[in-house]
């Protein structure tokens, strides 16, 4: 239980330009006013994140979105209407109260409403929009308890509010508008099927390692410290290997499970929602078992399993 001094003692620092970590409904963020550049540089140095990676701006109401924004064509209004508040981002045209270093430059900002009440009663009580990519080092697996925020940064972030495990566990789905479009930056917590079945055919945009459009278009994320391998059908372990699994469900098994090291199942009986929200904390469990190769079984991606499938392609890049 967050105590009412905690939750003012975070929006104080929050106004004072320092940074606090707070949960969602997807991860926990990595909290900074994203109206103060110096606040805001403050993520980038204690994440180890470049600078060409534009981070996302949660509000606590709907209507604060216009603060930040110029227009926001009928597409998104009907996603908003929709998905607001929860794990949708939308990428617009931003008004030039939003500093470059929030956007990394670009002349749009992706803006979200967190439906957790924790998100939502420290962005009021802080009085500011808040930039917050999730709270761990640069690329590696997003934090879905207050221990994973800790456990990222034993000493370097005294200001955690700790609201329990998070329920989605993958991050925003993150959609933009070309004029003719919407369009597809990042799959997440909000499937592209229920995307779809409101504004039709969704363009789906690639990764981008260079200049990114958006958040979480990089090429190379979410990465446990241990390689991470993508297979249906992983043949004999040779010289030794510690190799742990990662698998949807325990009832569809790999050949000879009992080969593995140690043995993650997202879900009992491979429901996509339960699975989702195990993901992160899964990988990292494996993660900590000392192993020299992580085998993660494919998912079937259609609704969540289409961003954890997302995230696992992106944990395998190396």
């Amino acid at each position: 239980m967050i105590t009412e001094q905690q939750f003012s003692d975070a929006a104080e620092q929050l106004r004072r330009g320092n940074l606090v970590a707070f949960p969602t409904e997807t991860v926990y963020g990595l909290a900074a006013n994203a109206l103060d550049s110096v606040a805001v540089a403050k993520i980038f140095e204690l994440k180890g994140r470049p600078t060409f990676d534009p981070l996302i701006v949660h509000v606590a109401h709907r209507q604060d979105l216009l603060d930040l924004v110029r227009e926001v064509p009928r597409p998104i209004e009907r996603l908003i209407d929709r998905f607001w508040p929860g794990p949708l981002s939308v990428v617009l045209p931003r008004r030039t109260i939003v500093p470059d270093l929030v956007t990394s430059g670009l002349p749009s900002v992706a803006v979200r409403c967190p439906s957790h009440p924790v998100a939502s009663r420290l962005i009021t009580e802080a009085g500011v929009p808040l930039a917050a990519p999730s709270a761990n080092r640069f690329g590696r697996i997003s934090p879905t308890t207050a221990e994973h925020v800790r456990e990222q940064f034993p000493r370097d972030l005294p200001n955690i509010l700790d609201g329990g495990p998070c329920e989605v566990g993958v991050e925003s789905t993150v959609v933009g508008f070309d004029g003719t479009s919407v369009i597809l930056y990042r799959p997440g917590g909000i499937p592209l099927e229920a995307i779809q079945d409101e504004v039709g055919k969704v363009k789906v945009a690639g990764t981008d390692d260079q200049t990114p459009s958006s958040p979480g278009q990089l090429t190379q994320h979410y990465a446990p410290r241990t390689p991470l391998t993508i297979s249906a059908h992983y043949g004999p372990i040779q010289n030794e290997q510690r190799v742990g699994l990662l698998a949807l469900a325990q009832s569809a098994p790999p050949d000879k499970p009992s080969t593995f090291t140690a043995i993650e199942y997202l879900s009992k009986d491979g429901c996509l929602r339960e699975a989702a929200a195990n993901l992160f904390a899964a990988m990292r469990r494996l993660d900590e078992k000392n192993l020299d190769l992580i085998v993660a079984t494919p998912i079937p991606e259609h609704d969540l399993g289409f961003a954890m499938m997302d995230r696992l392609r992106r944990a395998s890049a190396r």
